[in-house]
């Protein structure tokens, strides 16, 4: 259960998202194009960053520089 701690948890990196066109998912209402966000965890294909409802969400690494 690590992801219980990841608010608390240092950031790993910033990113900046670049995009919002998603196919699938509505990504528009958490995230804002152009704005840094904090890295609190990776993987192969997510960034989980702490998005704009204060939580920390997983989302394709497409949406950031």
């Amino acid at each position: 259960m690590i992801h219980t701690n990841w608010l608390e948890k240092e950031t790993v990196r910033t990113v900046t998202c670049k995009h919002t066109d998603a196919a699938k998912f509505l990504v528009s209402n958490v995230l804002t194009v152009g704005q840094q966000y904090d890295v609190k965890n990776e993987t192969d294909e997510f960034l989980f960053v702490v998005d704009n409802t204060g939580k920390v969400g997983g989302f394709y690494k497409t949406y950031f520089e």
